[in-house]
């Protein structure tokens, strides 16, 4: 028994069969090629070697750190130092956050500098200069940024490295020698904020006095550390917040005014307790309180010209 099949019409004309296309339900594109890799973020392609770099750093600085630690513990004008520390490594998180980068190592500028740092450090050992120290420890997180990354990475972390600089106190010479023009400043102008007041004030020298009391603007009242930790409050204001160049501008010119209008309050407040007040524990008491506000009267008052920036100035990308 033999089984045949009827011939198609295209057979029957003699033309070759054709096969239907078939139309997949999922279709696939293939492409040709790898597939790009995904972004790496700066710090993951070396971490175990800035870890290590970073350890060594702080344990060749370890005397330094030191005497700056026992200076943030002993004088209160300097305690805004232990936060200094981790206001750098936030900025650093969030330099880490905007997005990867392509590093561009410059080993040979990162080790000329690091030659230059330990010269430094030698110097400053010689002559026990701390300050120099800190520059040449500075100067050395720089060489290794630059080592690692080159400029695009120096960009990134050059603020938290900056914004170090404030952990540093302040040299003696430059203690004395800006201090006494800025206690002459106080002075003179506590004595005319108490006389507009009605007080008897005259100035004498760095003594105010009304009637019987004599109040002695000293060398503590200068507002000279004040002003060093107001502006690392400022600073670090700038750093974070997103306004105009020109904003920005205004809060780092307004850290001058505002420390010593802080300062010439705390001082004016003071003279109308003395006046007020004889005991002399109660005026001690109320000289120290005094002496707590200074910081958030400065605050307020910074606090006050943001406010004021952003009614003055426009944002043109929010305007637009």
């Amino acid at each position: 028994m033999s089984i045949s099949t009827a011939p198609t019409a295209a057979q029957a004309r003699g033309n070759p069969p054709t096969t239907a296309p078939v139309v997949l339900a999922n279709p696939v594109t293939v492409l040709s090629g790898s597939a790009p890799s995904p972004p790496v973020r700066w710090f993951q392609t070396f971490p175990w070697q800035l870890a290590a770099l970073a350890g060594l750093l702080g344990w060749a600085y370890l005397p330094m750190l030191q005497v700056f630690f026992d200076k943030w513990v002993n004088d209160p004008q300097y305690s805004h130092g232990f936060l200094v520390p981790f206001f750098s490594g936030y900025l650093l998180h969030k330099a880490w956050q905007d997005g990867p980068l392509t590093p561009l190592p410059l080993p040979w500028i990162g080790g000329a500098l690091l030659v230059v740092a330990i010269g430094m450090r030698a110097v400053a050992g010689g002559i026990l200069f701390y300050q120099l120290d800190a520059a040449s420890f500075l100067l050395a997180l720089v060489a290794i940024v630059l080592t690692a990354g080159g400029l695009p990475l120096l960009k990134r972390a050059g603020p938290a490295i900056l914004f170090l600089t404030f952990m540093v106190p302040l040299p003696y010479e430059l203690e004395r020698n800006v201090g006494q023009p800025l206690k002459t400043a106080a002075t003179l102008s506590s004595t005319f904020l108490l006389q507009t007041l009605g007080q008897p004030a005259i100035q004498d020298g760095n003594l105010i006095l009304i009637d019987e009391v004599r109040l002695g603007v000293v060398d503590a009242c200068s507002g000279l550390k004040m002003m060093v930790t107001f502006a690392a409050f400022s600073v670090g204001a700038v750093l974070l917040m997103r306004r105009s160049r020109f904003e920005k501008l205004m809060v780092l010119l307004g850290i001058i005014p505002i420390a010593i209008a802080s300062n010439v309050l705390r001082i004016t407040a003071t003279g109308l307790t003395f006046v007020a007040v004889t005991d002399k524990g109660v005026r001690d008491g109320f000289h120290d309180v005094y002496g707590w506000l200074m910081m958030p009267v400065g605050l307020a008052l910074l606090g006050l010209e943001v406010w004021v920036l952003r009614r003055l100035v426009v944002d043109p990308v929010a305007h637009r």
